[in-house]
């Protein structure tokens, strides 16, 4: 934490056991999110003896480049009557914890390509087909072989599938390891499209139709 967290307590008795409890929680944040850089806690007693509610209240103010800034506060309602100071401040470190998982899994959706699928997309030629049973393997121009389900095939084009067919495809991993995803067909190893004088793409050197 690039500011040492700032600890208030109002109206509350500062015990070892309570102090060294929210070190405890700071430190798990800092595991959560390392890239907290301000963080102030208030720890307060609101009521002596209240009708309802807990006597306790826990904010917890953080703030993450660039520029969040995080509230988690917990003050017990009436079914929670009176619960130790030290599960109130369980609670709103846990809320706090959370707010840092979620913030983490936004900012890393965020750095995702715009087109996940077109960055990652491969070309390779179809080299083994199992259509009665729906699926096969693809070979990347580097010879790599990959498995493929006919329900990765876009457009429902795994019956226009033959051995040597060309096709685009995106790698993700599956269950039992690196299968193709959004399989879509480019054309045959060879074959020129339309008028263009360029090859769509080459076999490989050990490739035989």
């Amino acid at each position: 934490m690039k500011v040492p967290p700032e600890i208030t307590y109002r109206n509350v008795e500062k015990t070892n056991a309570i102090d060294n409890l929210v070190h405890e929680k700071i430190a798990k944040l800092e595991n959560v999110c390392d890239r907290i850089s301000s963080c102030h806690i208030s720890i307060e007693k609101i009521h002596d003896r209240p009708r309802s509610g807990s006597p306790y209240r826990v904010r917890i103010d953080m703030t993450v480049p660039p520029g969040h800034e995080l509230v988690a506060e917990r003050n017990p309602a009436e079914s929670n009557q009176y619960d130790p100071l030290d599960a109130v401040i369980r609670d709103a470190f846990n809320a706090a914890r959370q707010q840092l998982v979620k913030l983490n899994q936004r900012q890393h959706e965020s750095q995702r390509p715009q087109n996940q699928e077109q960055a990652e997309e491969t070309t390779a030629l179809v080299t083994k087909l199992f259509k009665d049973r729906g699926y096969g393997f693809l070979r990347t121009l580097e010879g790599r072989e990959i498995y493929f389900h006919r329900n990765s095939v876009l457009h429902h084009d795994f019956e226009r599938l033959e051995i040597g067919t060309a096709v685009h495809f995106a790698l993700e991993m599956g269950e039992e390891g690196p299968q193709a995803s959004t399989v879509k067909i480019v054309d045959k190893p060879g074959v020129r499209a339309g008028k263009s004088e360029q090859t769509l793409i080459e076999p490989p050197l050990e490739w035989r139709e």
